[in-house]
């Protein structure tokens, strides 16, 4: 088929396979679908549910997140948190997680960065006493707990990288506890934590793994160290 062309040519461009790949890059980066809280709720959503027990009541709590996934099928998918239900026989405390839920569920549908919501509710403190976890793990109230299931979810979907020591600082933590374990030679049966018998409480982690190991503290969890 002949074209003829009745203007003068102004300007040209070769049309080459990057600039073509590049600009079908640009189209579908344009049609990306961000988390915010006009994205209609579909008919199902992935769900997640984690059991809390605790000494302050004796029914567990089970905490249920559930997904949204976005840009299913895409380079660009990613599982974003769109809501999280709060169930337990216990109903002394019903008022004020139904308020809970709601306001998180309102945060994660507003989309952006909602990983500052783990040390908001991290950050609550009971003023009876807060609790040990199985493990060894000191929580300071209900309130920080659901706060630590929410950072466990979050790490599971990707949205944060876990709050861990790197396989270097691992093996010298390993070889730390060791070398404890067979200077204090010190068995308990009744001890329920993974940590040795003795291990004070880490401020950093909240969990009793911190030892004095060559004069300096050192917590076997998190690698946090008075000497560094």
């Amino acid at each position: 088929m002949v074209i003829k062309i009745d203007q003068k040519i102004a300007a040209y461009t070769v049309v080459t396979a990057e600039a073509e790949k590049a600009k079908a890059e640009q189209e579908q980066e344009s049609n990306i679908v961000q988390m915010h809280e006009k994205v209609a709720r579909p008919e199902m959503l992935f769900g997640s549910t984690y059991k809390i027990t605790t000494p302050l009541s004796d029914h567990a709590l089970y905490v249920t997140i559930n997904d949204i996934i976005l840009n299913q099928g895409t380079p660009h998918e990613v599982r974003r948190p769109f809501e999280v239900f709060i169930n337990s026989k216990n109903m002394d405390h019903f008022q004020w997680i139904v308020a809970l839920t709601r306001i998180i569920s309102a945060v994660f549908r507003k989309g952006g960065d909602v990983t500052f919501l783990v040390e908001e509710l991290r950050s609550v403190f009971d003023p009876s006493g807060g609790y040990f976890k199985k493990g060894g793990k000191f929580m300071p109230s209900l309130v920080a707990e659901i706060g630590d299931v929410i950072y466990c979810h979050l790490v599971m979907i990707g949205m944060i990288k876990e709050e861990a020591p790197s396989e270097h600082q691992q093996k010298i933590l390993n070889e730390k506890r060791r070398q404890f374990e067979s200077s204090i030679q010190m068995k308990d049966e009744e001890h329920n934590s993974e940590f040795p018998v003795g291990a004070q409480l880490c401020k950093k982690c909240s969990t009793k793994a911190m030892i004095q190991m060559d004069g300096c503290l050192t917590c076997l969890n998190c690698g946090d160290s008075k000497c560094s």
